[in-house]
């Protein structure tokens, strides 16, 4: 196999800056040495996209949902970027729901490609991946602690762990130097602090946050492939400011035991993390018509299959101010979903939720005040 990390590239005509090798080197702690000799030139040139278009139905949502069972895709070359930015994200947040005691800060990710180079488009993929997470990563702040290509199928891999205790800075003033916060003496647990699945309780509240400001979009999905549909434009993943802040937030209120059930939404979006969550007895009522307004009446196909990285909670109702106040005071934006259903494995899409109700409560609560 072709040297795919260390050669130097010119795609569609024009040479790349630097090889993937180097653009890892840069946001791993511990760089692997530079290989002797001189590199391979790679010349390659990027997909075209599908020019054919296909028109999402919102009365196939549930049809589109159960395409997804059980689907394995595959690593989507045209959308190579946005994916690895994504699977990124994935597996920071897949962290979040552990026990111990961390930030965002405190981690690193294991990197892992497998590739093969033979082929037009292949390689211009693997650097357009590469590229990617080497700049995600940096805009978040973390780093990679290794990384390692070997010959496969086309596919990509992260997984977070703690920086090792070594690592971490030896005094409290360069640990709040340094942003996104660490903690002194960070911990990460196999185990889960948290349920994936809902917690059988009519009253709690489903709160769905993404982690992105982008738009949503169906190319390079898993829907896209599970159904042969074409989209031509994707998610752009990249807002790392603000997904540190969401990440801040929900890590507090997970440690803190106010998240009773939690889901990381990624491959397969947001109805494909509401269906796991209802697969152990107790579904959910929910409504997203509030986010399809937000985003300038989005198509609820879009809301619920493009993969942009986000969360499922869900709390008790005692504790919806308190969550409110705390996501409101990090500028994070959320949205109220509905409620779990005891004694079914449906996600059922309604047009309105109780949030009015709850406002209504709220500002009678404050009558009289000054």
């Amino acid at each position: 196999m072709t040297d795919l990390l260390n050669a130097s590239y010119i795609l569609d005509g024009v040479p790349m800056p630097l090889s993937p090798a180097k653009m890892l080197r840069e946001c791993t702690a511990e760089p692997p040495l530079e290989p002797d000799g001189d590199p391979a030139t790679i010349a390659d040139e990027h997909l075209d996209q599908d020019p054919r278009s296909f028109d999402f139905k919102e009365e196939d949502i549930e049809s589109y949902g159960q395409a997804l069972e059980g689907f394995r895709r595959s690593f989507p070359l045209r959308f190579a970027g946005p994916y690895t930015s994504g699977k990124v994200a994935q597996a920071l947040i897949d962290a979040i729901w552990m026990n111990g005691h961390f930030r965002m800060g405190d981690l690193t990710l294991k990197a892992d490609w497998k590739w093969n180079g033979k082929g037009i488009g292949l390689p211009a993929a693997f650097y357009d991946s590469v590229e990617a997470a080497c700049s995600y990563i940096d805009a978040l702040g973390v780093k990679i602690s290794q990384y390692s290509l070997t010959s496969g199928t086309p596919s990509v891999a992260f997984k977070a762990t703690t920086v090792a205790e070594e690592d971490a800075p030896e005094d409290e003033e360069s640990l709040l130097r340094e942003l996104p916060y660490r903690t002194a003496n960070p911990r990460i647990s196999r185990r889960r602090k948290v349920g994936s699945a809902f917690i059988p309780e009519a009253s709690d509240w489903i709160i769905y946050i993404p982690f992105d400001t982008c738009d949503y979009r169906l190319g390079g999905s898993a829907l896209a492939q599970a159904i042969g549909a074409s989209p031509s434009v994707s998610p752009e993943i990249g807002d790392a400011d603000y997904f540190i802040d969401c990440y801040e937030v929900v890590r507090e209120l997970v440690e803190d035991g106010i998240v009773k059930a939690g889901a990381t939404v990624a491959e397969g979006g947001l109805y494909t993390a509401l269906r796991a969550m209802a697969s152990a007895g107790t579904g959910a009522d929910i409504c997203i018509t509030d986010i399809s307004k937000a985003y300038g009446d989005e198509l609820p196909v879009r809301i619920l299959f493009s993969e942009v990285p986000g969360v499922i909670i869900q709390i008790s109702d005692i504790d919806y101010d308190y969550v409110d106040a705390e996501l409101i005071l990090q500028d994070v934006v959320y949205y109220p979903l509905g409620h779990p259903v005891p004694g079914t494995t449906s996600v059922k899409l309604s047009e309105h939720t109780d949030l009015p109700h709850i406002l209504e409560s709220l500002m009678g609560s404050l009558e009289g005040e000054d």
